[in-house]
């Protein structure tokens, strides 16, 4: 049977792909949970529109974030902290701070989940923290630590 995808679904395809499934399995599983329809003639012209509209979003998405990408990278984000003996931050620089930071000096607004910081910053001097806009774009932000 010839069902049109609503969602994507893991191991069939993604949202608007025309998929060949057998009829138990859009009876039991896709329909009742809204995941495909039947295909049919003005449904898969409907399901190439949804393509289509998606290609022109993702195409768009993308272009921002490397507009953002272009801007940041060159910049070097600094921020101030109190700061210990050996360069030891008393408390330490997270990714609310770095994307407050990023708002404040270039006017950019990031969200925090975007950048990859796997732990807090506790140190003075510079480091590179990985940025992901968008799947197909991740820059590095500098970021510098100075003492206040």
């Amino acid at each position: 049977m010839k069902v049109i995808l609503r969602q994507d679904v893991d191991g069939l395809g993604r949202k608007g792909d025309i998929c060949e499934v057998a009829d138990g399995h859009f009876r039991n599983l896709l329909s009742p949970k809204g995941l495909a329809m039947k295909a049919t003639k003005g449904a898969e012209t409907q399901a190439e529109a949804m393509r289509r509209a998606a290609s022109m979003r993702n195409a768009a998405s993308r272009a921002e974030a490397e507009e953002v990408a272009t801007k940041l990278v060159p910049t070097v984000i600094t921020i101030s902290a109190k700061a210990g003996e050996g360069g030891r931050l008393f408390g330490s620089v997270g990714a609310a701070e770095i994307v407050e930071a990023v708002e404040a000096q270039t006017g950019t607004v990031l969200e925090r989940r975007s950048l990859n910081l796997e732990h807090p910053l506790k140190d003075l001097g510079q480091s590179m923290v990985m940025c992901k806009l968008h799947p197909e774009v991740e820059f590095p932000v500098t970021v510098e630590i100075i003492e206040e």
